[in-house]
């Protein structure tokens, strides 16, 4: 069991636990993975509905679990924590410069270093993931109950397909969550776009004439999966990460036909190899910007082993238009990387990236404004932090602004702003889905100051005070609210 009570081994403990907390619902009855579940899931999220374990899919050989990360409660539960702020609060503490003052300080600077001691993964001889071992023309990836998403989609997709790379030369290790479409009873294509780590990998592996190993780990234990989402910066390794999550090392186990480790505790692990220079067409897909992405030429991924736990349960996840089950896995992004974004950036008094924006179209940032053009300061600051970069719209707010509460932003969006003055474009990267740039890969951005002006920046006019009731007042309907009978 982890440090901080993680009771979670592997992706079925996860779902008992889910299951005892009233969280899961089994659905006992055959359901077609082309395109029914998708509407049953899209149903259930919509409705903040439990996570779903389809036991009887019309293809494939295991159950299907899904929408197990649909509400910041599950997530919450999947990180192991009451709230996703408590491990942001944990990454902020290690980001405090501060020296161990005296005894105490001495024990809470070791702690830290032993929570930076049990991040590495663990090597083990053995694996459950490898209890059943399929090879060569042994290996039929129909096995597998992959989803038809949507009518439009190019055919079966595996959704939540964790995918290791190694690159060729330095040996420095990613892991990254693509989306992969079955092409045959064997192959893949690999879906992994321009600003990817794996892509770079591949592109090594490509000029030194190489093929590149792959492995995919499906079914994870919730912490590895939600780390395989994470935007974290090229030089940290997910493991790791998912490490100080989980509070212990993650067990890794070698693959049995490629150069590369994969979870000990993964339900189904494919392993195979990317010829270079090979192409197939890939898509179209349905995405979560809620349109089909267009078929465009992807590496394919040929699959020589497959090998799966005993009685083996398939992960996946439906993209759409939000709100979809990915709510919350962006929110465990922004709510964990948060003090890293203000440790990055000191201005930055809190952020919210809305599901609407499907987290990278938009951000609203509030900020405690020292000086002329701060706002401004801030925006350039955030299009040059990492993913960050992939946003297209900042809204600029003051402290005092919820940056959560969409109504108080709209109304200080749509009131506090001469768009003549107070409206910065400028352009850059885009996400590679992202359909509405006239070319692919970047495009316009903008960042609205809805800040309180000043004189300094030509506002004259003297800003007006905003209407607030008197707290008296304010105290003395709240005792009195009953006796109002309203």
């Amino acid at each position: 069991m982890a440090a901080r009570g993680f009771p979670y081994t592997d992706l079925k403990d996860f779902l008992a636990a889910l299951e005892r907390a009233g969280e899961l619902r089994r659905v006992g009855v055959p359901v077609d993975p082309t395109l029914e579940i998708s509407e049953i899931v899209t149903r259930t999220v919509r409705d903040d509905g439990p996570a779903l374990l389809f036991e009887q899919p019309t293809r494939g050989e295991m159950p299907v679990a899904i929408n197990l990360f649909g509400t910041e409660k599950r997530t919450a539960m999947a990180l192991g924590v009451e709230s996703l702020d408590e491990i942001g609060n944990r990454i902020g503490e290690m980001l405090k410069p501060e020296l161990p003052v005296g005894l105490s300080g001495m024990m809470g600077g070791l702690g830290k270093v032993m929570q930076l001691t049990s991040m590495p993964p663990k090597k083990v001889r053995t694996a459950p993931c490898q209890q059943v071992v399929y090879r060569g023309g042994d290996v039929d990836l129909n096995r597998l109950p992959g989803l038809q998403v949507w009518p439009g989609d190019g055919g079966i997709f595996h959704n939540f397909g964790l995918t290791h790379t190694k690159h060729p030369e330095t040996g420095k290790r990613n892991l990254g969550l693509y989306r992969l479409q079955q092409h045959s009873h064997n192959t893949l294509g690999m879906h992994w776009q321009i600003h990817k780590n794996s892509t770079a990998h591949h592109a090594v592996a490509e000029r030194l004439g190489q093929r590149l190993p792959v492995a995919i780990a499906i079914g994870c234990d919730p912490v590895v999966s939600y780390a395989s989402s994470a935007p974290l910066p090229a030089d940290i390794d997910e493991y790791l990460f998912a490490g100080f999550l989980r509070g212990e090392r993650v067990e890794m186990v070698d693959c049995l036909t490629v150069p590369l480790q994969v979870p000990a505790h993964a339900q189904v692990v494919l392993e195979g190899y990317l010829e270079p220079g090979e192409r197939l067409p890939e898509g179209p897909f349905g995405d979560h910007t809620g349109f089909y992405t267009p078929v465009e030429p992807f590496p394919v991924l040929h699959v020589e082993a497959m090998t799966m736990q005993r009685d083996p349960v398939y992960h996946s996840i439906v993209t759409s238009k939000p709100p979809q089950e990915d709510h919350g896995l962006g929110k465990a992004t922004e709510r964990i990387f948060a003090p890293l974004l203000r440790f990055l950036i000191p201005d930055i008094v809190d952020y919210d990236l809305p599901a609407a924006g499907v987290f990278h179209n938009c951000a609203i940032v509030s900020i405690r404004k020292r000086y002329p053009k701060h706002a401004q300061k801030v925006m350039n600051a955030i299009w040059g932090a990492h993913m960050m970069s992939l946003t297209k719209l900042i809204v600029i707010v003051d402290e005092d602004c919820d940056v959560h509460d969409y109504r108080e932003v709209a109304f200080r969006a749509f009131g506090n702003v001469d768009y003549a003055r107070d409206l910065l474009l400028t352009e850059g990267p885009v996400d590679h889905l992202d359909h509405s740039s006239y070319q692919q890969f970047w495009g316009g951005k903008a960042g609205i100051d809805a800040t309180r002006k000043l004189p300094e920046e030509g506002y004259h006019r003297g800003w007006p005070e905003e209407m607030t009731m008197a707290p008296e007042v304010v105290s003395l309907v709240d005792k009195r609210w009953k006796e109002y009978g309203i």
